[in-house]
């Protein structure tokens, strides 16, 4: 028999249509009913069905755009459908790295909302049964005049680096990007890399009959309770102050949650049936998706659930988001030994349920059932949502392409170099400890992150990419080059690309618009996949990213990994000292929709992206790479936004290098965001052999001087002025707003 409590009743919930309220719709409502055939749901079974049916949990609008990702690939030992993704990396070790999303907790409360975010793709990586080495974010926010804007940067930045430098996990790098779109709804996106032995990779299930659930970490209280349903639907102003569904971390704790876990699986894997991180929709989505990939069910006493407040019911506990926590399935009589392990570590652990072979998922609470359902009703019986991919009219319009009109080609640059998103970040990754666990080869500031694999000679490269202005005007092509521009950043620092996790960041799926993007940029993101060989292994889909029915650009953010076979092909984006000669490799077009200068100089982007080859995009990063196998670059440096003066002051600015030389460009080419290319700089006496390699595909463009002045001969002007200028306004940028 169910027991009541003081929720309304379940005949209530029904004539009220009190679960509306709670995320679900009338006919996902009826759908339940109908499964519970003789009765009404109650409160506790409605609320776990919002958690569990929100889109934050269960994918319900993507679920068939997801399915068009290539996760195939000779590397994938665990694809989408776990904690997170792993690869092969050869001598039987493997890589294992995931990104999840934390953008409304972040947007109400940005230091704790940031700082969780970390905490939870952390635990996805260990529960795999991976030592975490390394995290890196990917941020949008609004424009920085924004009083509000710059608010949020600095908590979502203090909490992401609080809590990893606390954990203990060096964060290594990251990008960020700023843009009026994302004035209502940030972006907070983080990525976890995490290394282990093939043979100790560990998965989330629950089976066996009478095997034990057992809970680890910190108690349950009534933060984030029902956060899930919190992160599947849109803001308006007005419900943005009354919002609390932000969990409170603790990386202390997590640090020591990291180690005794490591400890069980490493040393006593016999014993252990399954782990998970209790993440969003907290104890139900850890407990109910671990049965049902196991065709099980658990029951679960609620009394016996570590609790930090008084009075707590069914519905709080097992919707809480409590930090820290994780659940464990054991092997029946080996109990203690498990709790004992914790208990060396000073965490609690604590039996609370058995696993049962009859599939159903029973909660008992005070002696009396308050939950009886199919435990696959939870997790597999969710409604799937298709909706009609449709061309937005916005894009079926022809618009001129943009060309830029100017006269002062230095001050341009100057300017450009100055916008939030091109400029100098360091004000920002110099708050991460970068170092800890001192395998950090490349810290932030380069075109990937480079963390060495200790006891061998080879390394792993690491990035966070997309551009989302792109993604808003040609969503296909524009998937095609944020997995593109992944590669590049990976191959110019020495790397091979092996596989990527995503965040799709977009609107209200039921927007055609929206929808649209989401499908196409996915379909766009997998076909570029097919070419690099770097299947999707895992990641987060992040909707209703609106604020009173403004949408962001669609932006699906990518993380990629590279594996660097021989540490001595490790490669930077700076220029090393005067007279090396500096070539371009890829072809120059008039690609101005979408870029930076367009957005500067127009407030507005428009057109369609254009001039974007896979093939001819392969071929140069082909190229990079034997360039760089070969020995003959001192430095290569990735063409991304802002154009090639842009990539060109990046490469000069750390070691106070200029520039003499010219190229058969117009001045306003020169910020052109054509992609598909890359800056080489080379030994004078390494000509021979490097235009021998490269044939046409490179083209000198002229040298670097210790002048730290700029002299660059144009088709139709000259760019020519003092490197202290540029630099100090690319370095000061940021730091200027946010004072």
């Amino acid at each position: 028999m169910l027991k009541k409590h003081i929720e309304p009743s379940a005949k209530e919930i029904r004539d009220q249509k009190l679960y509306v309220q709670m995320g679900l719709t009338e006919k996902e409502y009826k759908i339940i009913v109908d499964k519970l055939i003789h009765r009404l749901p109650n409160y506790t079974e409605i609320g776990l069905f919002s958690g569990m049916w929100s889109e934050h949990c269960s994918y319900k609008n993507s679920k068939s755009i997801l399915r068009k990702f290539w996760s195939d690939g000779s590397r994938v030992l665990q694809g989408p459908g776990e904690g997170a993704g792993v690869l092969d990396i050869d001598d039987g070790q493997a890589v294992v790295f995931k990104a999840e999303s934390h953008n409304h907790p972040s947007f109400v409360e940005p230091y704790e909302g940031a700082a969780t975010g970390v905490g939870g793709i952390i635990r996805d990586i260990f529960s795999m049964g991976a030592k975490p080495i390394a995290s890196l974010d990917s941020l949008r926010f609004g424009d920085l005049d924004s009083q509000k804007n710059r608010f949020l940067l600095s908590q979502v930045v203090s909490g992401i680096a609080n809590y990893g430098n606390c954990i203990g996990i060096p964060t290594v790098g990251g990008e960020i990007g700023f843009d009026d779109t994302y004035n209502g709804n940030p972006l907070v996106n983080v990525m976890c890399v995490g290394l282990m032995n093939k043979k100790d990779m560990e998965t989330g299930c629950s089976k066996g009959l009478g095997n034990s659930i057992i809970y680890v970490g910190a108690k349950t209280g009534r933060d984030g309770i029902n956060g899930a349903t919190f992160a599947s639907s849109e803001f308006s102003e007005k419900e943005e102050a009354e919002r609390s569904a932000v969990q409170v971390g603790d990386p202390f704790m997590e640090k020591l949650l990291v180690d005794a876990c490591l400890e069980i699986i490493k040393y006593h894997s016999d014993i252990l049936v399954g782990i998970q991180d209790m993440g969003a929709a907290g104890i139900v989505s850890s407990s109910a998706e671990m049965a049902a990939k196991a065709n099980s069910g658990v029951d679960l006493n609620l009394d016996l659930v570590p609790k930090r407040e008084s009075g707590m019911t069914p519905y709080e506990m097992m919707l809480s988001e409590s930090q820290e926590r994780m659940l464990l399935c054991v092997k029946k009589g080996y109990e203690d030994e498990v709790i004992n392990i914790f208990k060396k570590y000073k965490l609690e652990a604590k039996v609370i349920g058995k696993v049962n072979d009859d599939g159903q998922y029973r909660l008992s609470f005070q002696d009396e059932i308050v939950c009886d359902i199919p435990t696959k009703s939870l997790v597999d019986d969710v409604p799937e949502y298709s909706h009609p991919v449709i061309k937005p009219k916005r894009l079926l319009k022809k618009t001129n392409d943009y060309y830029p009109a100017f006269d002062d080609t230095y001050q341009i640059l100057k300017e450009l170099l100055s916008q939030p998103t091109i400029a100098s970040k360091n004000s920002i990754y110099r708050q991460y400890d970068s170092r800890v666990q001192a395998n950090t080869v490349l810290s932030p500031g380069s075109d990937a992150a480079i963390v060495r694999i200790r006891h061998t000679n080879k390394s792993l490269a690491m990035t966070t990419d997309c551009n989302s202005r792109y993604i808003y005007l040609n969503p296909y092509v524009g998937g095609q080059i944020a997995v593109a521009e992944a590669a590049r950043n990976i191959v110019a620092s020495g790397g091979h690309p092996i596989g990527i996790t995503d965040c799709l960041n977009f609107g209200n799926p039921d927007d055609s618009d929206s929808y649209y993007s989401m499908d196409q940029s996915v379909e766009g993101m997998s076909e570029a996949c097919k070419k690099f060989d770097t299947p999707v292994i895992g990641g987060n889909v992040s909707l209703y990213n609106e604020t009173d029915g403004n949408s962001i650009y669609p932006t699906p953010m990518v993380g990629m990994v590279g594996l660097i076979e021989n540490n001595s092909n490790v490669m930077d984006q700076h220029a090393k000292k005067a007279n090396d000669l500096v070539y371009v490799i890829g072809q120059t077009y008039d690609d101005f929709n979408g870029s930076e200068l367009q957005k500067m100089l127009n407030k507005k982007i428009s057109g369609d992206i254009k001039h974007f080859d896979l093939n001819e995009e392969y071929d140069n990063q082909k190229l990079v790479q034997n360039i760089i196998k070969e020995g003959l670059a001192n430095s290569v440096h990735d063409v991304s936004e802002g154009g090639l003066s842009v990539a060109l002051m990046e490469s000069l600015f750390k070691n106070k290098l200029g520039f003499n030389g010219g190229m058969d460009i117009s001045k306003e080419q020169l910020f052109s965001e054509s992609q598909s290319r890359f800056i080489v700089t080379i030994d004078p006496i390494n000509r021979d052999k490097f235009e021998k390699i490269t044939g046409l595909k490179a083209t000198m463009i002229g040298y670097t001087t210790k002048d730290n002045k700029i002299n660059m001969q144009l088709s139709n002007g000259k760019l020519t002025g003092e490197m202290i200028n540029l630099r100090k306004a690319w370095e000061d940028s940021i730091a200027c707003y946010m004072k």
